[in-house]
């Protein structure tokens, strides 16, 4: 039989061991949620009283803005608060990416059974085109880093995104519910349902913690705004045939021309 000092000593280890084991797991499942890290935008908020009021309010808002990401990156990794509805939000993250939309808006362009129809959709593929192009323009301008990734994805490996401000995915929500709420939705019930999931669009980004706060807002508005540039900037099927009209008649007459000079030449 063994002695009672080797039993306690059998159960110190043992109880010693599981707790290691629950340190370990703890350690593992918040290092992959760790996604504001060192890397992300964990500056130093420290202000003082020399430093100009402009800087001080800034750091503060900063610092609100990150606080605020972190309470909401809600569905970072499995091991969040609601990571078990993490595929249900990463669908709906996938429903305002800019392939599946100007895929399926190329697609009604050419099976367009109307001039109307076909016009609505070539301005929003144009409209698409314009919210890619800016928003990449303000997020080589701004450089602001993203939230450290918790885990690498299909998506995130071949669409990289290295910065963050603002979110193309809100913008392109916005944009596209105004499109649509002056376009094509003519009831209430539709009219709520493109604000609603333009909404969650936004939301979506929160939650798995790829953006920040202040990037989301910048985002919808700025796509709010960019419908109003789109509507002034209207492309018609008559517009488009004249362009290209003129532009082939330029080409014909300098082809023209050039075989008058041979000939002349001969």
């Amino acid at each position: 039989m063994s002695s009672p000092g080797s039993r306690r000593n059998s159960c110190r280890g043992a109880a010693c061991g599981s707790r290691a084991t629950f340190e370990y797991q703890v350690r593992r499942r918040s290092s992959s949620c760790s996604y504001f890290a060192s890397g992300a935008q964990t500056g130093d908020f420290s202000v003082s009283l020399s430093q100009p009021i402009f800087t001080v309010t800034l750091r503060f808002l900063l610092a609100i803005d990150l606080w605020l990401s972190k309470r909401l990156g809600v569905c970072a990794c499995e091991g969040s608060a609601w990571g078990s509805i993490r595929p249900l939000v990463r669908l709906v993250e996938f429903s305002g990416h800019v392939i599946p939309w100007l895929i399926g808006t190329v697609y009604t362009l050419l099976r367009g059974r109307s001039v109307e129809e076909q016009e609505i959709m070539l301005n929003l593929a144009l409209a698409l085109i314009l919210d890619l192009l800016l928003v990449r323009l303000v997020k080589t301008l701004v450089r602001r880093r993203m939230p450290t990734q918790n885990r690498s994805e299909i998506l995130s490996t071949f669409f990289v995104e290295r910065y963050s401000f603002p979110s193309g995915h809100a913008s392109r929500a916005a944009m596209c519910a105004r499109f649509f709420l002056a376009q094509l939705v003519d009831t209430d019930s539709m009219r709520l349902l493109v604000v609603g999931w333009a909404a969650l669009v936004s939301l979506s980004r929160l939650l798995l913690a790829r953006h920040y706060v202040t990037d989301v807002g910048f985002g919808l508005a700025m796509g709010y705004c960019q419908y109003s540039l789109v509507e002034r900037l209207w492309v018609t099927w008559d517009w488009l045939q004249d362009a290209l009209l003129i532009g082939l008649g330029e080409r014909l007459n300098r082809a023209c021309d050039g075989l008058w000079m041979i000939d002349g030449k001969h």
